[in-house]
């Protein structure tokens, strides 16, 4: 005779539990993930309110391997998300050294080609360095919402989900010369909001 849902359902207490039990060692494996103890502390809490608020009905027998499995879902995105971040600086670094003020749309040099060696340096950053990263990544992702649609879509299409140009255009439905010039425009005004900002390119 199939036990009744309530039977099979993990209590508060045992869904309390088995969270004690784990959090330790969660957090343990996760600071060896990122090398970084408050992203580790945030993605073992984010697991655990997932886990608590969308399976807290599922059988206790049920939950180690539900938790791990979005333990890893948790974590990977935040990798996605360092990544994202860390190609938006290499982005804005490979700048240095040249006039984006007066940018020509025809001279177009794609940033992901600087990404291999700027992000070398990337985890062996000082306070301060770290500090002002974080200040332009959050000026980035606020004057990315101030572009105009079609800049906006290359741009994020390209470095945020990491498409190649031609992937970009198809999904554009236009060239991939239009995909580049959308590119350049974007990374000139967004270059043009960090210097207004204060920041040196």
């Amino acid at each position: 005779m199939k036990r009744c849902l309530i039977e099979v359902m993990a209590s508060a207490k045992e869904l309390s539990d088995f969270l004690k039990g784990v959090e330790a060692k969660s957090f343990k494996r996760t600071v060896f993930s990122t090398r970084d103890e408050d992203a580790a502390l945030d993605i073992v809490q984010d697991s655990m309110m997932k886990l608590a608020e969308k399976y807290g009905d599922r059988d206790a027998a049920e939950l180690p391997l539900i938790y791990t499995r979005i333990l890893q879902n948790t974590t990977l995105d935040w990798f996605r998300r360092q990544k994202t971040q860390n190609t938006w600086i290499s982005l804005f670094s490979s700048m240095r050294g040249g006039n984006k003020d007066n940018l020509d749309d025809s001279d177009y040099s794609d940033p992901l080609e600087f990404l291999d060696s700027s992000e070398e340096n990337l985890g062996f950053e000082d306070g301060a360095t770290i500090l002002e990263r974080q200040q332009v990544i959050k000026i980035i992702e606020n004057e990315i919402s101030k572009l105009p649609s079609r800049q906006r879509e290359a741009f994020l299409m390209r470095y945020w989900d990491d498409l190649g140009i031609s992937e970009t255009a198809k999904l554009m439905a236009c060239s991939e010369g239009s995909v580049k010039t959308h590119c350049s425009r974007a990374c000139s005004f967004l270059a043009k909001a960090l210097k207004k900002q204060g920041f040196k390119l």
